[in-house]
């Protein structure tokens, strides 16, 4: 079986800030923005990798889902605890230091882990967490 991972989803309930933090701070390219207004879904990812994407969806928009779960997956993401991604670099000290010059919200700052990693983490505008691990 040859499975690859294509596109992931986050969700993103602005989709101008969404842009300036996956754009500008990251780096990311855009690969697709369609709708308008709140209603649209960016496709962005990692220049150089063109087969790996995150997909920045309004959230809760499907037609089946009740006020209430609305409610709900908006309370998430104000917390933080509705979605979240996990990325890589090389050098994690310049990447945080690039993402923190972004005005954008510091969980965490680089610390090795107990379980033998280094990374960092962010809140992205929708309060996604954005943690990025040190690769070798």
């Amino acid at each position: 079986m040859d499975i690859t991972i294509h596109t992931s989803v986050l969700p993103q309930d602005d989709p101008e800030a969404a842009l300036a933090f996956y754009r500008d701070t990251l780096g990311f390219e855009v690969r697709s923005d369609v709708g308008s207004g709140p209603m649209r879904w960016i496709t962005v990812g990692p220049v150089g990798q063109p087969g790996t994407s995150i997909l920045l969806a309004p959230p809760a928009v499907d037609p089946g889902i009740t006020d209430e779960e609305r409610r709900t997956v908006a309370e998430m993401m104000a917390k933080g605890t509705y979605g979240w991604i996990l990325l890589a670099t090389k050098d994690l000290d310049a990447t945080f230091e690039k993402v923190q010059a972004g005005d954008t919200e510091v969980i965490q700052e680089p610390t090795q882990q107990p379980y033998g990693v280094r990374d960092c983490a962010f809140r992205d505008p929708a309060g996604n967490q954005i943690r990025i691990q040190e690769v070798r």
